[in-house]
C-alpha cells in the first residue's frame, strides 16, 4: 500500500519503507527523525518546475501537467515508480514529503501514478486530473 506523509510528522510501524522524495532536505528535521529507508531526489519536481508552482494553488494543473511530462522523460524515474508498484503490492511504502499543503503536492501525483501499477500514460494523466484535488 502507498502512503504520503509529510515530514514533519512522526514516523510509526505501520509506515513500512520509508522514501522522501523532495530534493532538498525538510528543514530543521534531522536525519535520524525521518527514520528514512531511501532518499529519491529523482522523484521529486525538478527546481524550475519547483519554483513555478511555488505552492500556488492556482498554478497546480499546470504543475500536475508539467510534472508529470518530467516524470515520463525520465526513465530512472519511470523504472522506479514501477519498481515501487511492485513493492507497494507486498508492503507498506510510505512516500516522504515536506510541503506544508496536503492538498496540493507532488507527492500526491507520485503516489497516484505509483497506485496505477507505476505507469505513465495519456490515459492515466486525465484520470488523475479528475481524482487529485483541484
Amino acid at each position: 500500500m502507498i502512503k504520503i506523509k509529510r515530514a514533519y510528522e512522526k514516523p510509526n510501524a505501520q509506515d513500512g519503507y520509508r522514501i522522501l522524495i523532495d530534493r532538498i532536505w525538510p528543514r530543521g528535521v534531522k536525519k535520524k527523525d525521518l527514520q528514512l529507508d531511501e532518499w529519491r531526489k529523482d522523484l521529486a519536481p525538478s527546481p524550475e518546475l519547483r519554483k513555478l508552482f511555488n505552492h500556488d494553488p492556482k498554478n497546480w494543473e499546470t504543475f500536475k501537467n508539467r510534472f508529470v511530462k518530467e516524470l515520463e522523460n525520465s526513465a530512472e524515474s519511470r523504472l522506479e515508480m514501477k519498481n515501487l508498484a511492485k513493492m507497494a503490492k507486498g508492503r507498506n511504502v510510505t512516500l516522504v514529503y515536506g510541503a506544508k499543503d496536503g492538498k496540493h503536492n507532488h507527492a500526491l501525483v507520485v503516489a497516484f501514478i505509483i497506485k496505477n501499477n507505476g505507469a505513465i500514460t495519456k490515459a492515466l494523466a486525465a484520470k488523475m486530473g479528475k481524482a487529485l484535488p483541484v
